[in-house]
């Protein structure tokens, strides 16, 4: 009982605890000694970042991959460089705990002007702007209440599935407070059970009354643990299956009765017209936003809708609070009847599978060819990452074997997150894995320098950058002059982010043959690797042109005017 532990090594002892391995920092003079005080903990491994962004993205890959993410920085200038990766996982309900460190705490009431600050005394603003991309928001400024404050916000974040945000001031750090006590983390939050009841009965006899229902997997069935569920349910059911466009990888494709991507008009073939049809149809998990539904123009309709989410039930009539989705799904397994209908209709209407041409060496790539190669080197033991993009639409026509997994950030669409998330899902998925990264040349630029980290680390992921000298994406929603951007030599950064001791390789492609056999020689390499691709500027597939210009017509709207 009498044990004791500096408030730094609390905090990093608790991160143990929840299962972190590693965590994202860069290091300045407000969290020297908070760093100190986690390197002692050998459990934990610090991963240098090149920047705080950087960090903050791979922070986000590692929560995917690995349950939570930590990135550590320095007051204001760091932690302000980290606020938009935070941003981002806050929008796609991932639990990061960025930790920064602080001004002394003297300094406010002594009134002492400080450096990296707004130049004005008062200190408390940083935690302020947390509080709006963060479940929890704390400043520790007395050992007394450290450890509640510590335990709490982790908690919080673990619970809700969002960042917390923890200020540690330099001179509290290194203050000793009692060793951390047993405390249960993120105990699952249990349903109403008369709602449970009452929602589970509703929509079975809906479901059961109908001829033709469908089940769409929607991207919160992962951060509420409810994808085993939500299978389960499948399996019971007998339903035909699809994933929206940020789900997919959490139902496996290899599943009898999966037909596709549910994404509107640019649906996996023949997959709109099944679910759009449907008599009634679950969706568990969803968001439904311009992106997801390409402008606002799937034809979803209430009267047809069961909109199951984390902790509610809607149908067209009524909703049941304070549902448990895991919950939900597993309790309507066990009362749906099976009926394969829409999948009998789905074998009707598809497309039969062309396979495609074999490789023809002196052939000018394609975006098309490209994704084709690549499909024959997908495996279980691979995590896709796509960046905003063509990378999103070429990714969703990639067939995932059982096992592999896909990741995409298109709720926040932050171009350059890849990189970083590339870091920091390479270190959560482990050594056993391997990530794929499909990364445009434009957000490339912004976040390129966390290569030399994924070298320093030894780290193995295979980065095809497509070099089509432009913002692809914004091109088809809106072209200007200001979508075009300095090209580089891509394939020899690896040389220079290599120096003296890295491991890294690289190859530029233009063909066919070259493709695969650096695709062959990546997957032998120990280590990172980079393939650049080049694509004609106007090299896109037929869905980013149909997405973007349902987004752009969006976009577009002419504003409403008030009568009065």
């Amino acid at each position: 009982m009498g044990e004791t532990i500096s408030i730094g090594g609390y905090l990093a002892q608790r991160l143990q605890e929840i299962g972190v391995k590693q965590y994202f920092a860069v290091p300045g003079d407000y969290n020297l000694i908070l760093l100190d005080e986690f390197i002692k903990n050998k459990n934990l491994e610090l991963i240098n970042c090149c920047n705080e962004l950087n960090a903050g993205y791979a922070a986000d890959g590692y929560a995917r991959a690995a349950g939570v993410g930590v990135v550590v920085t320095t007051f204001t200038v760091g932690a302000f460089s980290a606020l938009n990766a935070v941003g981002g996982s806050y929008s796609e309900d991932l639990p990061v705990i960025i930790i920064s460190g602080g001004p002394n705490t003297n300094s406010e009431p002594e009134n002492q002007l400080l450096h990296h600050t707004l130049g004005e005394v008062g200190y408390n603003y940083q935690k302020e702007i947390f509080s709006h991309v963060t479940c929890d928001s704390v400043v520790i400024k007395h050992k007394k209440v450290a450890p509640f404050q510590i335990d709490s916000a982790i908690d919080k974040s673990l619970r809700t599935r969002k960042p917390v945000y923890i200020e540690i001031p330099c001179n509290i750090a290194g203050l000793e407070i009692h060793k951390p006590r047993n405390f249960n983390f993120n105990e699952q939050k249990t349903s109403d059970k008369r709602n449970l009841r009452d929602s589970v009965a509703h929509a079975a006899k809906l479901l059961n009354s109908v001829q033709k229902p469908m089940l769409v997997a929607g991207v919160k069935l992962r951060p509420w643990d409810a994808i085993d569920a939500f299978k389960k349910l499948a399996d019971k059911s007998n339903y035909a299956v699809a994933t929206m466009p940020n789900a997919k990888g959490m139902f496996p494709e290899d599943h009898k009765n999966y037909l596709g991507t549910y994404w509107g008009q640019v649906s996996s073939p023949g997959v709109s017209e099944i679910v759009e049809s449907s008599h009634l149809y679950l969706f568990a998990g969803p968001t439904f936003t311009d992106y997801t539904t390409t402008g606002y123009t799937t034809l979803i309709t209430r009267n047809k809708l069961i909109n199951a989410g984390p902790n509610y039930v809607k149908f067209p009539d009524r909703t049941y609070n304070n549902v448990v989705l895991s919950e939900f799904l597993t309790e309507l397994s066990k009362k749906v009847k099976p009926n394969n209908n829409n999948v009998t209709s789905f074998k009707r209407i598809k497309e039969d599978f062309v396979k495609e041409p074999p490789v023809k060496p002196k052939q000018i790539l394609t975006t098309k060819r490209m994704f084709a190669i690549i499909q024959n080197y997908i495996t279980s033991k691979t995590a896709v990452i796509a960046e905003t993009g063509d990378s999103w639409f070429n990714g969703m026509k990639m067939k995932l074997p059982g096992g592999a997994k896909f990741e995409m950030q298109m709720q926040y669409g932050s171009i350059g997150w890849s990189v970083g998330a590339t870091l920091g899902y390479s270190l959560g998925l482990g050594k056993n894995n391997r990530v794929m990264a499909f990364i445009g040349d434009g957000s490339f630029q912004l976040t390129a320098q966390e290569i030399s980290t994924m070298i320093r680390y030894k780290l193995n992921p295979i980065i095809f950058l497509i070099n089509n000298r432009g913002y692809t994406i914004e091109v088809e929603i809106h072209d200007g002059p200001y979508n075009n951007i300095k090209n580089w030599k891509y394939s020899e950064l690896v040389d220079v982010f290599n120096a003296e001791d890295g491991n890294g390789i690289s190859f530029k492609v233009n063909t066919e043959g070259e493709l695969r056999d650096a695709i062959k020689k990546c997957i032998k390499h120990k280590g990172f690797s980079l393939i650049e691709v080049t694509i004609d500027r106007d090299d896109c597939s037929k869905e980013l042109l149909e997405w973007g210009s349902k987004v752009a017509f969006n976009n577009a709207r002419e504003p409403k005017e008030s009568e009065f």
